[in-house]
């Protein structure tokens, strides 16, 4: 994969690593929570944000992708859109 190949850069790649260690951090969290045996409603939030910020850092690389793809196509902008409503739509079921 040549380095112009790459899914994320920039801006966009820390957003999608801060979310991505955010979510790395409550996973361990949760973990820690079960073994201890923790009250189910605390862990069930914790893994409701580990599921929300991957989500996150989801929507953000899908949204690259689907740009540098459709670059140079006409009315790009428009379909771009559509698309990322409709995984967003998705995602939330």
């Amino acid at each position: 994969m040549k380095k112009s190949d790459t899914p994320v850069s920039g801006p966009e790649k820390a957003k999608i690593l801060i979310a991505i260690r955010k979510a790395k951090t409550s996973l361990g969290k949760i973990e820690a929570m079960v073994e201890e045996e923790r009250d189910c409603f605390p862990v069930i939030q914790q893994v409701l944000a580990a599921i929300g910020l991957l989500k996150s850092a989801n929507l953000l690389m899908l949204d690259r992708h689907i740009a540098r793809e459709l670059k140079g196509v006409a009315k790009a902008d428009t379909l771009r859109a559509e698309l990322v409503r409709i995984v967003k739509t998705a995602q939330s079921k």
